[in-house]
């Protein structure tokens, strides 16, 4: 009786002083846009440590080159595709006909082999085109490719057209570089570690400037230490199973 009573004491006095619950597993995946243009910037970022995915423009004059190099080495590529704002041969705008969408498409892909996925550069007039985002999605779940919702514009709709096909989709949570000082990116990684550990997950967006690339150098081998777990689009998607995240929807549903 007296071995019970102290047992009980002890357990109470553990609940009482707050007995470490279980952490709650913090992922971040990180994606690098508008590679392609320049072959040792594109080595550089090839290089960064964990799962780092690789955005590649079509439009580049090293994409197809950069994309089988990636591939060999084990990264994920996806196709950086041009949405207006964006401009040039391969740019979607609103007003295209499907077919010459379709055409654009088509070309883009064949410029940047091995992509598993699409994420838009720009694009924050052409995301909020629904029937155009939901013929896309509709062609890539044909296609068996994902996408990434950059999310460059808050009017766009589409994540939304993805998830209510279905398709592997993701949304950005934060941008690395908008404002392109290392002390600045460095507190928007800090800002999506945050995300990652309040929310489970965070998908983060950088560019090949030298002082992102700085910065990632430094601080991707510090995230295990902070309980972050650097992982691959595909096992996001897994993750988040097409789930909205509470900035982008409500109830898990795109907004």
């Amino acid at each position: 009786m007296q071995a019970f009573c102290l047992a009980l004491l002890c357990l109470l006095a553990g609940v009482a002083h707050g007995a470490p619950a279980q952490q709650q597993r913090a992922y971040l995946s990180v994606i690098i846009d508008d590679l392609g243009q320049n072959p040792a910037r594109d080595s550089r970022t090839l290089a960064l440590p964990g799962p780092v995915t690789m955005a590649i423009m079509p439009d580049t004059p090293h994409a197809t080159d950069f994309a089988r190099q990636a591939h060999k080495a084990g990264r994920t590529v996806i196709l950086h595709m041009p949405m207006d704002p964006a401009t040039g041969p391969y740019a979607w705008h609103p007003g295209t006909p499907l077919p010459e969408l379709e055409q654009r498409l088509n070309a883009a892909l064949a410029k940047v082999p091995y992509a598993a996925g699409v994420n838009n550069h720009m694009g924050s007039r052409m995301t909020a085109q629904p029937e155009a985002m939901a013929w896309l999605m509709g062609e890539l779940q044909r296609r068996e490719l994902f996408f990434v919702d950059s999310r460059t514009s808050a009017a766009t709709v589409a994540a939304a057209k993805a998830q209510a096909l279905g398709l592997a989709s993701l949304s950005r949570d934060v941008f690395l570089d908008d404002v392109r000082t290392p002390e600045a990116i460095a507190g928007q990684l800090r800002i999506a570690v945050e995300l990652a550990h309040r929310q489970g997950t965070a998908v983060v967006i950088g560019h090949p400037y030298p002082q992102t690339l700085d910065v990632l150098e430094r601080e991707l081998p510090k995230l295990k230490a902070q309980g972050i777990e650097l992982i691959g689009l595909r096992q996001m998607i897994g993750e988040r199973s097409n789930r909205a995240m509470p900035a982008h929807g409500k109830g898990g549903i795109y907004r």
